[in-house]
């Protein structure tokens, strides 16, 4: 299906076994995945003299060509995330589990693990992170330890740049990048070489943060005669509304929004009513704050792309519960720590997350942290899904530059198997709007009047900028999946994404209400949460959580080549946009009773 664009409408296929194919253990250790235990591999002393580099844990634009100063010894560094390494053997049960958890013919199918369980098998042993906690907290390294998750793979702290230059062996310096002067460790820390069998990386010290993924439409894009979408219309425009009335709108089910600053509830209240939807408490977003600190309203993008998300999550799953978790930033983006409680804390069984860290600046224990989190999180049954970028192949690039400078990239969030990479379409209506929009608003603000015809995502920017597209491309992290396969796959041995995709294009923008007014916007973060309102819906139809549903999407269009049921429609096309490859566009649509 991908290295593929594919547009979600409703994904009941997905509650049939018959989606997913078995494959047969291999050895005695992955006949029992459960089995396996974390033994302690600290054994030896702890010798400061001794060290080795953690490389790779260094930001790209933190270059002496940047550089502008020291930082203050005294500077406050809050948490920072200690990446843990779970055994060769751990990591192949876990592998195993995650195959058997979506084999029908397994006796580990859908048996999810609780966070807890999850962390006595596959996190590292209490006696090494006894050991690992008291040399962060030792008086030589003056580090505080905030918490240490569950799953028993990371361990998040606390320091001074003073503590952390003599603890890493580093240098903590400042940096002018675009205006802006940020921190960042100058060298790659250093550990002691003891620690070295169960210490991955650090994520991270620095200030750099991944970036929001929406793209705000231009105001002159807003006179009459512009089509925006509101909830209706998407509900119109991937057959959703018939299943409302049998009942299936999301109800009893939950999606955790992830996020890094706060959020207003009378205006996600204002968006439920202009858009005809349930505004009872049931619907009130949840918030919660990781570590009971509110972000405040730090950043106008991230307060666009917090009222998108959660709008658009409980948009089409329109009885679903919010839970908008949301964490301040210190050393460590608060998106990474957003996502993490979201997880270790199990807050609901669909994931959204709309922001972007492309694999090319991407340390090896931020590369590490998120490829272990969606693990751990599939393995507890949560289905995650993630924004592919809006940029292209160009991943690293922001859509405000003119030329794409730093090299072909896909977000790093999205690009381990273990998450549904979600991309972007445009609706192909340009020519003919009169045919699928309606000239006036119906309930809820709506005006589509059918499905409308869509092509990739890849629009000219405005004012000689970059442009908006989906972005996509192949992995340099992952090794492409077995279930990646398929009709109209490309040959190769690396991870494609994205997925699937939905309308992102800025031409027809999504509705979303930001400090007291309608604001319009687009990009993969507004397909990105619309993904999860549906699988909401799937959930409820299931009757129970699926955990990673990309074995399911790519076994459905290979049954559909093959003679089997019609759930996708096919058009094919040829641009550069985020490959060079033609791909196929499917949208997978209601069977018909």
């Amino acid at each position: 299906m991908n290295g593929r664009k594919a547009a979600l409408l409703i994904l009941f296929v997905l509650s049939s076994p018959l989606a997913f194919r078995a494959q047969s253990a291999e050895s005695e250790a992955v006949r029992h995945p459960l089995n396996v235990r974390p033994t302690d591999r600290l054994t030896m002393q702890i010798d400061e003299e001794r060290r080795v580099t953690l490389s790779g844990s260094r930001h790209p634009l933190a270059k002496p060509a940047n550089m502008i100063g020291e930082v203050s010894p005294v500077q406050p560094l809050e948490s920072m995330v200690l990446v843990l390494r779970p055994d060769p053997s751990q990591e192949e049960a876990l592998q195993e589990l995650l195959r058997a958890q979506q084999d029908p013919a397994s006796p580990y199918y859908h048996q999810w693990l609780s966070p807890k369980a999850f962390g006595e098998r596959f996190g590292i042993s209490q006696n090494d992170l006894y050991q690992v906690k008291v040399w962060l907290e030792m008086e030589t390294q003056g580090m505080k330890v905030d918490e240490v998750p569950l799953s028993r793979r990371t361990i998040v702290f606390s320091g001074t740049a003073g503590d952390v230059e003599t603890a890493f062996h580093t240098q903590m310096r400042e940096y002018s990048v675009e205006g802006k002067v940020h921190f960042a460790n100058a060298t790659d820390p250093e550990i002691p070489q003891a620690l070295a069998g169960v210490v991955r990386g650090i994520v991270s010290l620095h200030d750099f943060r991944s970036v929001p993924a929406h793209v705000t439409v231009p105001a002159y894009t807003t006179a009459n005669g512009s089509t925006f979408l509101m909830p209706q219309d998407w509900d119109t425009i991937y057959d959703v509304t018939p299943l409302y009335s049998q009942g299936l709108d999301g109800t009893g089910q939950s999606i955790a929004v992830v996020g890094r600053q706060d959020i207003s509830l009378a205006d996600v209240a204002t968006f439920r009513t202009n858009a005809g939807l349930p505004n009872n408490p049931a619907n009130v977003p949840q918030k919660i704050f990781v570590n009971g600190v509110n972000p405040g309203f730090t950043w106008c993008d991230d307060e666009e792309e917090a009222a998108l998300d959660v709008d658009w999550a409980g948009a089409i799953a329109k009885n679903a519960s919010i839970k908008f978790v949301s964490a301040q930033s210190g050393a460590t983006d608060g998106v990474v720590l957003a996502a993490q409680f979201a997880v270790n804390h199990n807050v609901a069984p669909i994931v959204s997350v709309s922001y972007l860290h492309c694999e090319n600046t991407l340390s090896d224990g931020g590369q590490s942290l998120w490829g272990a989190l969606w693990s751990q999180a599939n393995a507890q049954g949560q289905s995650i899904f993630v924004a592919s970028g809006d940029t292209g192949a160009a991943g690293c690039d922001a859509a405000t530059q003119k030329t794409a400078t730093q090299g072909k990239s896909v977000n790093a969030i999205c690009s381990t198997p273990n998450s549904t990479c979600v991309g972007g379409t445009e609706f192909n209506d340009t020519y003919n709007p009169g045919v699928y929009w309606s000239g006036t608003n119906g309930t809820g603000m709506s005006s589509a009047l059918s499905y409308i015809p869509e092509l990739a995502w890849n629009e000219d920017g405005w004012s000689g900028m970059l442009g908006t597209a989906s972005g996509g491309g192949i992995s340099s992290f992952y090794l492409r999946p077995s279930w990646q396969s398929g009709p109209g796959v490309p040959a190769g041995t690396q991870r494609l994404v994205p997925d699937v995709a939905a309308s992102s294009a800025v031409h027809d923008a999504y509705v979303l209400q930001v400090q007291g007014k309608p604001f319009y916007g687009g990009g993969t973060s507004a397909a990105a949460p619309s993904m999860a309102s549906v699988m909401a819906i799937v959930l409820q139809n299931a009757g129970g959580t699926l955990g990673n549903v990309n074995p399911a999407l790519y076994t459905l269009a290979s049954q559909q080549a093959a003679g089997g049921p019609a759930v996708f429609h096919d058009s094919c096309w040829s641009i550069a946009g985020a490959t060079s490859e033609p791909r196929t566009l499917r949208w997978l649509q209601v069977p018909p009773a």
